[in-house]
């Protein structure tokens, strides 16, 4: 082609130009643009794919009826829809805002990058970042409830006992909450202490109302709660909003109720679970008394109570189970000798087995040569026990643990 070619040179060949027309530069153009912009776009996730889940922070590009559209820097621009913007807050372009990143999705057309402003982490992310002590671990938040914009509440718990949670939180003269407060579009937060007790957990995510006693039903993971009378509008909440936002930080289905109203439930519970016991008690004449007092224990077990150490009407700060549950199971588990089975334990009959409605001297002495010397040693006897007394029937036995057994129903009606 060329004899003057040396090795490593060039050899050139003129060669007629392409006749391109005007729309064939304008398609040529376009598919140049769109491959860079793909490649750009395929940047933006890359980025930001491993950030999901994480504070970000831009400029508002610009706002319309779907959302706010933020320049995030970098060619990368997040989109915030209507549905996560929080409601009755003004944003105007050029303001810079943050936002949490909670999903990064690879389209050709519109935004990539989803931000939202109404999620709990959102909340947490913002303290995490207000906050040094939970940034560096010392204290945690172990959950947050929201109202968007009018009200929230984040449970937090310090792994430094030298370490105040609340107090942290809260900031000089509240300076960390307001700011936190600030870019939420003024949205008040209350900080609640996390406990281990379930009870003392809900007591104190009520806040800032007071609680008086407080009944925990583990069967329906449900708790009735008792406030003064004047403070029932504030437990409740305008629109119920405390008390939903308490239930959704502890995650129990919660009941407010005043006081008397308490009182008047729980005594309809005991009623309705004396039946359900007396009716246990009927039908365990043939099982032991171990076996009973096992049946005869769920019912009470759904109403332990527990008092505000705070509330003016508590004894003590320490769960205590329903009194009759107490007398109940004090009488049918006990292994302490009553007064009258220590005065019967030289092998005569006790007078209360003497005088017992049904009782035959005879057969007073026949029970006490096989040890069952009180009314509480009939009591504690299955009908089983009985039948190879001489003279005693199956039915005659029955009547006569059920007579010795209503002293349990006497303490548990008392």
């Amino acid at each position: 082609m060329d004899q003057e070619a040396e090795v490593g040179g060039f050899v050139e060949e003129p060669m007629e130009s392409v006749a391109f027309g005007r729309i064939a530069a304008q398609q040529a153009k376009q598919v140049i643009v769109q491959k860079v912009r793909e490649a750009e776009r395929s940047q933006v996730v890359d980025a930001y794919k491993d950030r999901v889940g994480t504070l970000v922070s831009g400029v508002v590009k610009r706002v319309d009826r779907n959302g706010i559209y933020v320049d995030l820097g970098g060619n990368a621009e997040g989109f915030v829809p209507r549905t996560d913007m929080i409601p009755r807050e003004i944003v105007k372009s050029q303001d810079r805002i943050k936002a949490f990143l909670k999903e990064v999705r690879s389209e050709p057309r519109g935004p990539q990058l989803f931000l939202t402003r109404t999620a709990r982490e959102f909340l947490i992310e913002l303290f995490k970042l207000e906050v040094p002590e939970v940034g560096q671990g010392l204290i945690q938040i172990l959950g947050a409830a929201r109202d968007p914009g009018v009200r929230a509440k984040i449970a937090v718990k310090s792994l430094e006992p030298r370490v105040d949670p609340v107090g942290a939180c809260v900031g000089m003269r509240g300076s960390r909450v307001q700011a936190v407060s600030n870019e939420i579009a003024g949205e008040r937060v209350d900080i609640i202490p996390h406990d281990d007790n379930a009870a003392q957990f809900v007591i104190n995510s009520m806040s800032p109302a007071e609680v008086l006693s407080i009944v925990v039903d583990e069967d329906s993971h449900s708790m009735d709660i008792a406030v003064a009378e004047d403070k029932l509008s504030q437990a409740i909440g305008r629109g119920g909003q405390n008390i939903r936002l308490a239930s959704q930080l502890t995650g129990w289905d919660l009941n407010v109720m005043t006081e008397s109203d308490a009182e008047a439930e729980e005594r309809n519970r005991s009623q309705d679970a004396g039946r359900e016991l007396q009716e246990v008690s009927w039908t365990s004449t043939k099982t032991s008394p171990r076996s009973w007092c096992r049946k005869a224990s769920p019912p009470w077990r759904k109403w332990p109570i527990c008092r505000s150490p705070s509330s003016p009407t508590s004894k003590s700060s320490t769960t205590r189970w329903s009194r009759n549950c107490a007398t109940a199971r004090a009488t049918c588990c006990s292994r302490r000798p009553s007064p009258a089975r220590k005065r019967s334990m030289s092998g005569m009959p006790a007078d209360d087995l003497l005088l017992l409605e049904g009782m035959k001297p005879d057969l007073a002495l026949a029970l006490a040569r096989r040890g069952v010397r009180t009314r509480e040693d009939l009591a504690d006897q299955a009908v089983d026990d009985l039948l190879d007394i001489e003279g005693l029937t199956s039915e005659e036995a029955g009547k006569l643990i059920m007579k010795a057994r209503e002293i349990w129903f006497e303490a548990g009606r008392a």
